[in-house]
């Protein structure tokens, strides 16, 4: 069988490239390598069944196999990222998602959408049920990335119910582990690579707002048992584990000895307050739950920063 991975040189797709790969699938990793890097696919590059294609997905793919799985990860992830490629951002969710389920279509291959808990903006329900629209600033700086997922959700619930494609949509929540980029802008490692320079840990507002962390081993399982799954969803993958960003610094603070003290500066335009996914589907229909807890996760995560900082 077949698998095509978009932004499978991402912090997640390599993951899903590696575990399909492990199962004997042949892999097709897709990535212009706007966000993605070379070395997390490194490892992957000399193996018989794995396959590269640098490409920008907003322009149609040309795969001469039979595909059985499209699994969408390709987009900038991180307020920085996104901000930084704005057009780009909207032009994958947007183009980039039509295109690969005329892709799926074509090939009746199952079809996975990776959404995103920011679909829900700065949520006024707590915490974050399926059945809740959001609260989304559709014009403001970070709507290029909440809505091109929505609107990347809306087709591809379309196209499920127009042609009866095989999708799912996963919801993930913030997700952490090596792989990430030093400089990849979201508060995990920037907080890391903070603190094993002693500098000061930046807080954005008074340090009060909340997320929930998810290690990457946990979200990878609950993406693969969500694409073997009769569901459509969309479902929740997230840990409903929540902290506030001052509790974050300071066990960082604590797992790096960093000598490091808390600056604040200001929040963001429209930065959610508060994000906690609800994963009663995810445990009811997936048989799902994240077993590593923020602690256990950040100890591996930092041992992989430490060998890029100087």
């Amino acid at each position: 069988m077949i698998v095509l991975v978009t932004g499978g040189a991402g912090f997640i797709g390599s993951y899903l490239c590696e575990y399909f790969l492990s199962q004997g699938y042949k892999v097709i990793c897709v990535d212009n390598f706007i966000t993605g890097q070379e070395n997390n696919i490194k490892h992957l590059l000399s193996h018989p069944n794995f396959s590269l294609i640098c490409q920008d997905i907003s322009t149609p793919l040309v795969i001469d196999s039979k595909l059985d799985i499209i699994l969408h990860f390709a987009s900038p992830a991180s307020p920085k990222d996104y901000l930084k490629y704005p057009i780009e951002t909207l032009r994958t969710g947007a183009l980039g998602t039509y295109h690969l389920l005329e892709l799926a279509l074509k090939n009746n291959a199952k079809f996975l959408l990776a959404s995103t808990s920011e679909v829900y903006g700065d949520p006024e329900i707590h915490p974050q049920k399926e059945s809740y629209w959001g609260h989304v600033n559709p014009i403001g700086p970070r709507a290029v990335y909440d809505e091109s997922k929505r609107f990347a959700e809306a087709m591809t619930i379309t196209y499920h119910r127009q042609y009866n494609l095989d999708v799912k949509i996963a919801r993930i929540f913030n997700t952490y582990g090596p792989r990430m980029r030093t400089d990849d802008g979201r508060i995990i490692p920037n907080l890391i690579c903070q603190a094993l320079r002693n500098e000061p840990l930046t807080i954005y507002g008074d340090g009060t707002q909340t997320r929930s962390f998810c290690y990457i081993t946990d979200m990878v399982e609950g993406i693969i048992k969500l694409t073997n799954s009769p569901i459509t969803g969309p479902v929740n993958l997230g840990n409903p584990e929540e902290f506030n960003m001052l509790e974050l610094a300071n066990l960082i603070i604590e797992l790096t000895k960093a000598n490091s003290p808390i600056t604040f500066l200001p929040l963001p335009v429209d930065d959610p307050k508060r994000r906690r996914p609800d994963i009663s589907l995810a445990q009811r229909y997936l048989n799902w739950h994240p077993k590593v807890s923020l602690k256990e996760g950040l100890i591996p995560t930092i041992d992989y920063f430490r060998k890029f900082i100087n």
